[in-house]
């Protein structure tokens, strides 16, 4: 039994996903600070806060390999956060996101 639990335990790691993501940021006069996620196999997702005393217009722009790059806007208030995600048709193998925010 014992045998079979540490057999068990070894494998743990092999089950996890994970891919790299890359991001790229261009802030413009904003305080602006990001924690990126690998949500699922073809979900990413990135938490944007803003720091700043006025409010901030974003865009982010996912791009995984051949599929066309998908672009998400936001506005977020002095202060508060927004999550912003996206969808693939197919598995993430690398995740690159640009991150544009101006102030509003």
């Amino acid at each position: 039994m014992k045998k079979i639990c540490c057999v068990l335990l070894t494998m743990l790691p092999l089950s996890a996903f994970a891919y790299p993501i890359d991001v790229e940021k261009h802030i413009n006069g904003v305080e602006i600070d990001y924690n990126s996620h690998d949500t699922a196999y073809d979900i990413g997702s990135i938490t944007v806060n803003n720091y700043g005393e006025v409010p901030a217009k974003c865009s982010a722009v996912f791009s995984n390999g051949p599929e066309a790059p998908r672009t998400r806007r936001v506005q977020i208030a002095p202060k508060s956060s927004a999550n912003v995600s996206v969808k693939f048709t197919r598995e993430i193998v690398k995740l690159r996101i640009k991150l544009s925010c101006d102030p509003q």
